[in-house]
């Protein structure tokens, strides 16, 4: 198994345990999400894994009707719509992930800045439960 799976193993395997994990470089101090062996910053080695605390706010959005296979499959659809977002971690660093509990019936009603806590949903992917990163208001 390369590094690559390695590590994205690892981010998996938190968040079925309910944690968001990452990498602090403890050389610039920069944080990176999914963790990194390599600050991708100022490229130094000298890293950590941390657990970052799940809050963040929303600083983008979008609305999906017309959803790619595997969420389809998931059952999204243009009657059942589903939103994805890119969210500020508290700690800083950004990271994508579908966002629950809008109004996705009126979606220029979701408000950029909308305080934001993680959790996950599970999907069943290939016959196997899976955890998937999502935030829902705070």
């Amino acid at each position: 198994m390369n590094d690559y799976a390695l590590v994205n193993k690892e981010f998996f395997r938190a968040l079925e345990a309910g944690e968001l994990i990452g990498s602090k470089c403890l050389d610039c101090g920069e944080f990176s999400i999914p963790q990194r062996e390599i600050c991708p910053f100022c490229h130094s080695t000298n890293i950590e894994v941390v657990t970052f605390s799940g809050k963040g706010k929303l600083v983008a959005y979008t609305v999906i009707s017309v959803p790619p296979v595997k969420m389809a499959q998931a059952g999204y659809d243009s009657k059942n719509p589903y939103c994805v977002g890119i969210v500020e971690l508290a700690e800083g660093p950004r990271i994508s992930a579908q966002i629950l509990e809008m109004d996705l019936a009126h979606p220029e009603a979701i408000a950029i800045g909308t305080e934001l806590v993680m959790t996950t949903i599970q999907r069943e992917e290939d016959g196997v439960q899976k955890a998937y990163l999502a935030f829902k208001p705070a």
